[in-house]
């Protein structure tokens, strides 16, 4: 089953196989990364890339940033297929490999897989791809044979610890292991798992709860971006629908091509109808059932969010705590159903081998839905691709970081577009290639609506260099550097005024880097300490509870070939 898990998740990104980095939308991977202030959630940014930016600039001085994010986003779908098949085993073990085989589908080639790609949220699909073992090492503790606690324990905290890559990650992972204490079971009691859960949860979510009780970027979270980041409907589907069948993604750009027909109304029929068969057997088993309820719970929030009464909750409720803003993205927390979806999709396969054989049942289901998403393929159809970046970047890169301060970016806009990386837009990856601080609004224009981000500091300097301000006051305000990234669109304004009177460090045909003079700051060393040691918790427990996960693994893979 995993050589399965493999084989799909290679089919859908194999573009990413050749060399280069991994450059769309949200996703940015860079040949190296540093632990910035923004790297450890202390920028003025929420902290929501950690403590995935640490990691990367832990490991990218010995293993380039771009094979480790493209080898991480594999491993998340992989983990997906594979975590689906043992959830299975685990709760529809009569299913056999015929339905592990289509659990493995339903986890790994779905409209979530291809819009979350799409929308370059690869530490989300590690989460993603963690759901199923969180839920299978919760029931084992709860089952009446449980593994060895130590063992037991280790699972639940490795899997939880890989899904904190990232806040929603964690968050997804705590809910399942949460929902999943409810299966009956004579092993580890409902109160011992849950305090454990929640040390756990705790524990690995202490990066960004040390960054965001030390920072204050949470205290002006906008909420006008609650009707841009809501759950949309798609050809012929309501929003429900839309949720129903893993899709519905905010951004309309974001989906596969087949998603914007009506065969995306096909492709939700293929896929519910799947789950449907499954339910009249899952549903006699008790231990299920609580996944399935999180399935259903976890498309009717989101779709009720979506609605008018729904958004003017959730606009009260993030402007009275602005740390609720991370439910402003309503569909990102379908990935809640895929345990259940695929555990239903497996036990189809019992429900009809009265009147199909289970390999041909499994055929059958799993043909079905990879041919009404056929475009998820091959990069979602070549558009998740490696690129390459132009010498530029690392000669300016190798500049600042000889004399670190804060670098100002033009133009004027969070999102860049490049033409040698593609049509889509991507978050400008100049604060991920440097040591400095690069000041970054965070503001986001949205089916024209713009969404103001968290960074003041950095929208004062920019409304400095648009007014055509003098090179002083840009010393003043701490700024070190400018770049232009030329053709990228944007506004300019009359930033013309000001890099007259400075002097060119740099330029090319991509960039031009113009030397302001600026001393270099950062965040409190104490606060930086914190962070780190924050970080290190979230690295150590990763470790530990991976290395104890890997030994009982081996242990039990001895005993049964000497059974």
């Amino acid at each position: 089953m995993p050589a399965y898990a493999v084989a799909l998740a290679l089919v859908v990104t194999a573009p990413l196989l050749a060399p280069g980095y991994l450059l769309l939308r949200d996703a940015v991977s860079t040949p190296r990364s540093y632990f910035s202030d923004t790297a450890l959630g202390l920028g003025e940014s929420a902290p929501r890339a950690v403590p995935q930016d640490f990691l990367i600039a832990l490991v990218s001085p010995v293993l380039d940033g771009g094979v480790l994010v493209k080898a991480l986003l594999i491993a998340g779908l992989v983990l997906a297929g594979w975590g689906a098949a043992r959830l299975a085993d685990v709760l529809v073990p009569d299913a056999g490999l015929p339905g592990q085989l289509v659990a493995t589908t339903l986890a790994g080639w779905n409209p979530y897989v291809a819009e979350r790609m799409l929308q370059g949220h690869w530490s989300l699909l590690v989460g993603y791809g963690s759901l199923p073992w969180v839920a299978a090492a919760v029931i084992r503790l709860r089952g009446e044979r449980p593994e060895p606690s130590w063992a037991g324990w280790a699972a639940v905290v490795f899997w939880i610890a890989l899904a904190g890559l990232t806040p929603t990650g964690l968050l997804l992972a705590a809910v399942v292991a949460l929902v999943c204490l409810a299966v009956p079971g004579d092993g580890v009691s409902r109160l011992s798992c849950a305090t454990g859960v929640l040390i756990a949860a705790l524990l690995a979510a202490s990066p960004w709860l040390t960054a965001s009780a030390l920072g204050d970027a949470l205290e002006s979270s906008p909420s006008s971006g609650v009707v841009a980041f809501a759950a949309r409907a798609e050809p012929g589907l309501g929003t429900l629908g839309s949720l129903a069948g893993l899709g519905g993604i905010w951004n309309a750009e974001a989906v596969p091509s087949s998603r914007t027909t009506l065969l995306a109304l096909l492709a939700t029929a293929v896929l519910l109808a799947v789950v449907a068969i499954g339910l009249p057997t899952v549903l006699r088993r008790r231990s299920a059932v609580p996944l399935l309820v999180l399935a259903a719970v976890s498309i009717l929030l989101p779709a009720a969010v979506a609605t008018g009464p729904g958004l003017a909750v959730l606009r009260a409720l993030v402007e009275a705590a602005p740390g609720v803003g991370v439910l402003r993205d309503g569909q990102k927390w379908v990935a809640l159903a895929m345990p259940g979806y695929a555990v239903a999709g497996a036990a189809a396969v019992v429900t009809l081998r009265h009147r199909l054989r289970p390999a041909i049942a499994a055929l059958v289901c799993v043909v079905a839905v990879i041919a009404v998403l056929p475009d998820l393929a091959f990069g979602v159809w070549g558009k998740v691709t490696s690129v390459r970046y132009p010498p530029g970047w690392v000669a300016v890169a190798g500049i600042v970081n000889a004399a670190p301060a804060e670098v100002a970016v033009l133009p004027a806009d969070s999102m860049r577009q490049f033409a040698w990386s593609g049509p889509a837009p991507v978050l400008d990856p100049l604060p991920r290639f440097v040591r400095a601080e690069v000041l970054a609004t965070g503001d986001l224009t949205i089916s024209g609506q713009s969404v103001p981000g968290e960074g003041s500091h950095a929208r004062s300097v920019q409304r400095m260099l648009l007014a055509g301000g003098r090179p002083e006051e840009l010393a003043d305000a701490g700024v070190g550097w400018v770049v232009v990234e030329t053709g990228s669109p944007g506004t300019l304004g009359d930033v013309q005024r000001t890099l007259r009177g400075l002097p060119v460090a740099y330029r090319d045909g991509d960039l031009t880097l113009y030397r302001v003079g600026g001393a270099n700051s950062s965040a409190p060393q104490g606060k930086r300490i914190l962070s780190g040691s924050a970080h290190l918790v979230w690295l150590v427990l990763l470790l530990i509870a991976g290395t104890a996960t890997a030994v009982a693994a081996v242990r039990d893979r001895r005993q049964a070939r000497s059974g």
